[in-house]
């Protein structure tokens, strides 16, 4: 999955890829590095970030996803959007799956939407919201607790008419959980892995990266994304 932020404020690549033009070739160059989804996302969900408005959003992400699908590069392309208004645009705008970093909680009326448009969806695991989630987290157990969401999450995706085989699961590495928990996590994937759905991980760059290696930059890190891949 090549992750394209028309942003301005997302931790590693904010600002960079804000016009269309530039956001469309940047997904040209990822699918011929190898990625076989485009994910477009218009809103940061950094530590911190504070949210987006539903017009602002459509109008990032939109055009954006408008100008992949007309490329034709033969991968999907996914919007990353909690909002269902966000969400249906980009799904006729060409866009087949979308990915909810609040799991169809903020807007449980999404899993309809993508029951019926046969879409995919990636659901991911937050504990609390952007602007708090780094607040002191805490969990019982980080794995077991991270894993009975995503089972309920992925149940009421099912319920709704989302087709299971369309449904990935994300733990959420980085929202809402310490250098110790994102470890854990990453140490005990075989267990997320056995609920039956492909397991999305994204380092990317985070944070908890740059903690582990001496206090490396967001642009020091590709080898420590590279080793937790």
């Amino acid at each position: 999955m090549g992750v394209i932020n028309v942003t301005p404020d997302s931790f590693s690549d904010g600002g960079q890829f804000a016009e269309t033009g530039t956001a469309v070739a940047h997904g040209r160059r990822l699918v011929g590095e190898g990625a076989h989804i485009l994910d477009i996302g218009g809103e940061s969900t950094r530590p911190g970030a504070e949210a987006v408005g539903e017009e602002e959003e459509l109008a990032r992400v939109v055009p954006v996803v408008e100008g992949l699908a007309g490329e034709n590069l033969g991968v999907e392309i996914s919007i990353d959007t909690a909002k269902a208004a966000v969400a249906e645009a980009a799904l006729d705008a060409g866009a087949g799956i979308v990915n909810d970093v609040t799991a169809f909680r903020s807007a449980p009326e999404l899993a309809g939407l993508v029951a019926d448009r046969g879409a995919g969806c990636c659901l991911m695991h937050m504990l609390g919201e952007p602007r708090t989630m780094q607040h002191d987290p805490r969990y019982g157990e980080v794995v077991s607790e991270v894993k009975a969401f995503l089972e309920e999450r992925l149940a009421f995706a099912v319920s709704e008419g989302v087709d299971e085989h369309r449904v990935w699961l994300d733990p959420g590495i980085g929202f809402g959980k310490t250098v110790e928990h994102n470890l854990e996590l990453l140490r005990r994937l075989d267990e997320l892995v056995a609920i039956g759905r492909p397991i999305v991980v994204g380092t990317s760059r985070k944070s908890f990266l740059g903690k582990l290696t001496g206090g490396r930059s967001e642009s020091e890190r590709l080898p420590g994304t590279i080793a937790t891949n």
